[in-house]
C-alpha cells in the first residue's frame, strides 16, 4: 500500500495577521468595490466626502479638486482642518491616526466631534486612499499654522512638520494612485464634475469646483436653492405645472427632512432619495414615508374639494406619481443602510419623520395654491383614467395569451433551446432582413423577431397605447418578462437580446426607438446587461473570388490599400449597380441588412466566432433620462438645439 502523505500541522504559525493598512492593499475590492475605473474614482469620493461632511456640519463652504499634470489628484476644503495633536490611545498624532488606522475618525464621536450627521460613517475613508497610493501628502491649516506630512504606500516618511503660518483653516490631500493595484490611474474630468455637481445640489450654500491642469479646464458649482435647484435641473426640457417647486425643510426628533418636488407633463416619475448626501437607488424608509404621505394628501384634497367623487375609488400611488420629479434628503446621526453599497436606508423611525413633514406641509401647499393644486389633481385624474384604460387593455391581451406566454408571436422564429443563458433573440428590421437572418442563423440558440416599420415612440405614450401596438406586444411576448405590474425578470427567455438594424438613418432611428422602450419599460433588462447592438459591416470589397468586409471607413481604406498591393487571382470584373470600382476591386456600400444573403449575414453579423456586438450599459441613469427626454420627448426646440450643436460631427447621413 502506498504511504499516505502527512498533512502539515495546522497551528498558530499558519494564521496570518494583517496589520495597519495591509488588509486594504491585500483586498482593495472589500473597501472600494474594485480596482477598475469606479474603484479609482472612489478614492476621490472619500476625500471629497470628508470636505462635504465639514460643510454639512457648518464648518466649510468650499471643496475643490485639482487634477494635476503628473496624474495625481489634490482635494482641499476650508473646514476646521484635521487635528494634529497627539492621541493618548495611539501615541500618534490625530492626523497620522486618521491616515493609517482603519475605522478611525471624528465621525464616530457624534455631536461632540461636530459631526451630527455624516455620509462617510464607515470611517475608512482617507486611510484607504493612503493605503492605495504610492505617494500621499497632507497639508492642514489650523491654529494659525500650516502642517504637512508625507506618506509612501501608506507609511509616514517623517513626523508632522510645521511649514508656515496662516490664518486659513482646512485640509488638502494630494495623492498618486498605485498603478500596480488599479487597472488604470487616469481620472475622468466628466465623472468627477458630475459628482461635484450633485454634492453642490445636496449641500446648499457650498461651492464645489474642479481644475483640470492636464487640459486647462475648470468649473465650479454653487446652488443657493439646494435640492430645489436639483429638481429644476432634472426637469430641463419638460413642461412644469407650477413655476416654482414645492420645498420644505424641517427637523423631527433630530432628523432633518428636506423635500423638493414638482409635476411635469411626463408619463414617468423621477424620485431620488438620499440619506446624509448618499444616494439610495433602492430607496428605503424615507421613500416609503414620502410615497404614503403624497398619496394620502392628494386623495384627501381631491375628495375635500369635490374633485374626486364619493363613489369613485381612491387614486393609487402610481397615479399620484405620474410626471412627478422629487428629491428627498434626510440627515440623521446614525443611518442604517442595507448592505455595504448603501443602496437602501433601513431606519424605521425615518418613515414616520418624512411622512409627518410631507403630510403637513404639502397639504398646506395645496391649500395655499388652489390653482396649482387643481392642475396637479387634473394631471393625477388623467393618469388614473389612463391606468384604467391600460388595465382594460392589459386584461384584453392577457385573455388572448399575449403577455402570459400562452402563445408566442407568430412572426417569431424561436430557437430550439429553452435555456435562457445560451439563447439569443435578434430583433431585426423588416421582413427581408428577417428572412436572411432566419435562413442564416443557428436555430439551436438563435431566435429571430422581424419588426415591421418603426415601433411606437413610448416616450410620448401611456401604457394603454403601448399595449394596443402590435409590434410592442410582440416584443413583450417574445422577451417574456412582462410589463408594468406583471414585470418579472424570472420570465426572461434570452440572455442576449440583439438589436440588428440597417446601417442608415432609418436603422438608427429604429434602434433609438427600441432603446427608448427598453429604458422606460424594461430597465432591469438593460441594467442586467442583456441588451446588445449588432454591428453589421458597412462595406463588401471583392477581389477576384474572395470577399472582404469592412465595418468602418478606416477598415475599408486599409483593406483597399492592402488588396490593391496584392496580386490578383483572376481577371478584373465589371462593377455591378450600387458598387464602386477600383483597379481589380469591387466595393459595395451596404445600406440595409436585406442586401446581404443569409451566408453573408451569418458570417459577418451573427456568428459568435466572428461578429461584433456592443453591450448597452447605463453609466449615468440621470443623463440617460435627460437624453431620452430631449431626443424622444415633445419639446421640439430641445431637439433642434441638439441637432444644430452636433450637426458638424455627423459623418454618415442619407440624402
Amino acid at each position: 500500500m502506498a504511504k499516505q502523505k502527512t498533512a502539515p500541522a495546522y497551528d498558530a504559525s499558519q494564521i496570518q495577521v494583517l496589520e495597519g493598512l495591509e488588509p486594504v492593499r491585500k483586498r482593495p475590492g472589500m473597501y472600494i468595490g474594485g480596482t477598475g475605473v469606479e474603484g479609482l474614482h472612489h478614492l476621490v469620493w472619500e476625500a471629497v466626502d470628508n470636505g462635504i461632511d465639514e460643510a454639512i456640519a457648518g464648518h466649510a463652504t468650499e471643496v475643490s479638486v485639482r487634477l494635476l499634470k503628473d496624474g495625481a489628484v489634490s482635494v482641499r476644503d476650508n473646514g476646521r482642518g484635521i487635528p494634529v495633536d497627539t492621541m493618548a490611545k495611539t501615541g500618534k498624532s490625530a492626523l497620522e491616526t486618521v491616515l493609517t488606522v482603519l475605522h478611525a475618525g471624528g465621525k464616530f464621536g457624534g455631536e461632540a466631534s461636530g459631526y451630527k450627521v455624516s455620509g462617510g460613517l464607515h470611517g475608512v475613508g482617507v486611510s484607504v486612499v493612503n493605503a492605495l497610493s504610492t505617494d500621499l501628502t497632507v497639508r492642514v491649516w489650523r491654529d494659525g499654522k500650516v502642517y504637512e506630512q508625507s506618506y509612501k504606500l501608506g507609511v509616514p516618511q517623517s513626523p508632522i512638520k510645521v511649514t508656515g503660518k496662516s490664518d486659513e483653516t482646512g485640509t488638502e490631500i494630494t495623492f498618486m494612485p498605485d498603478s500596480t493595484i488599479f487597472e488604470t490611474i487616469e481620472f475622468s474630468y466628466e465623472t468627477i464634475i458630475d459628482r461635484l455637481r450633485h454634492q453642490a445640489y445636496l449641500t446648499k450654500g457650498v461651492r464645489t469646483s474642479i481644475v483640470d491642469e492636464r487640459t486647462d479646464r475648470r468649473y465650479s458649482f454653487y446652488f443657493e436653492g439646494g435640492i430645489q435647484s436639483y429638481v429644476r435641473h432634472l426637469d430641463i426640457g419638460k413642461d412644469v405645472i407650477a413655476e416654482r417647486p414645492f420645498y420644505i425643510e424641517k427637523e423631527v426628533n433630530g432628523t432633518v427632512v428636506e423635500i423638493a418636488l414638482e409635476y411635469t407633463d411626463a408619463f414617468t416619475e423621477t424620485i431620488k432619495a438620499f440619506a446624509n448626501n448618499v444616494f439610495n437607488p433602492d430607496g428605503g424608509t424615507h421613500l416609503t414615508g414620502f410615497r404614503a404621505a403624497l398619496t394620502r394628501v392628494i386623495n384627501d384634497y381631491a375628495r375635500k374639494n369635490g374633485l374626486l367623487k364619493e363613489k369613485e375609488e381612491n387614486l393609487s400611488g402610481e397615479d399620484t406619481r405620474e410626471g412627478l420629479t422629487a428629491v428627498i434628503l434626510v440627515k440623521l446621526h446614525d443611518p442604517q443602510f442595507e448592505g455595504q453599497t448603501k443602496n437602501k436606508l433601513g431606519n424605521p423611525e425615518v418613515r414616520g419623520h418624512v411622512e409627518t413633514v410631507m403630510s403637513e406641509w404639502f397639504n398646506y401647499y395645496l391649500e395655499e395654491n388652489p390653482s396649482v393644486a387643481k392642475r396637479i389633481i387634473s394631471k393625477v385624474l388623467l393618469a388614473a383614467q389612463a391606468r384604467k384604460a391600460a388595465r382594460a387593455a392589459r386584461e384584453n391581451v392577457i385573455r388572448k395569451g399575449v403577455l402570459e406566454g400562452a402563445s408566442l408571436p407568430g412572426k417569431l422564429s424561436d430557437c430550439s433551446s429553452k435555456d435562457p443563458a445560451v439563447s439569443e433573440l435578434f430583433i431585426v428590421e423588416g421582413a427581408s432582413a428577417g428572412g436572411s437572418a432566419k435562413d442564416g442563423r443557428d436555430s439551436t440558440h438563435q431566435a429571430i423577431l422581424p419588426l415591421r416599420g418603426k415601433v411606437l415612440n413610448v416616450e410620448r405614450a401611456r401604457l394603454d397605447k403601448l399595449l394596443a401596438n402590435a409590434e410592442i406586444t410582440s416584443l413583450i411576448k417574445a422577451i417574456g418578462v412582462g410589463i408594468d405590474e406583471q414585470f418579472s425578470m424570472d420570465g426572461l427567455r434570452y440572455h442576449k437580446i440583439i438589436i440588428m438594424t440597417d446601417a442608415d438613418v432609418d436603422g438608427s432611428h429604429i434602434r433609438t426607438l427600441l432603446l427608448t422602450f427598453f429604458f422606460r419599460h424594461m430597465l432591469p433588462v438593460v441594467e442586467g446587461g442583456y441588451i446588445y447592438i449588432a454591428q453589421p459591416p458597412l462595406y463588401k470589397i471583392v477581389k477576384g473570388k474572395k470577399e472582404h468586409f469592412a465595418f468602418t471607413d478606416a477598415q475599408r481604406d486599409q483593406l483597399i490599400k492592402e488588396l490593391s498591393a496584392a496580386p490578383a487571382d483572376t481577371k478584373d470584373e465589371e462593377a455591378e449597380p450600387g458598387e464602386a470600382k477600383t483597379t481589380g476591386l469591387k466595393i459595395q456600400r451596404y445600406k440595409g441588412l436585406g442586401e446581404m444573403n443569409a451566408t453573408e449575414l451569418w458570417d459577418t453579423t451573427m456568428d459568435p466566432a466572428h461578429r461584433m456586438l456592443l453591450k448597452v450599459t447605463i453609466e449615468d441613469a440621470e443623463k440617460a433620462d435627460a437624453i431620452f427626454n430631449k431626443l424622444m420627448g415633445t419639446e421640439v426646440e430641445l431637439r433642434k438645439n441638439f441637432i444644430q450643436t452636433h450637426a458638424r460631427y455627423v459623418k454618415d447621413l442619407d440624402i
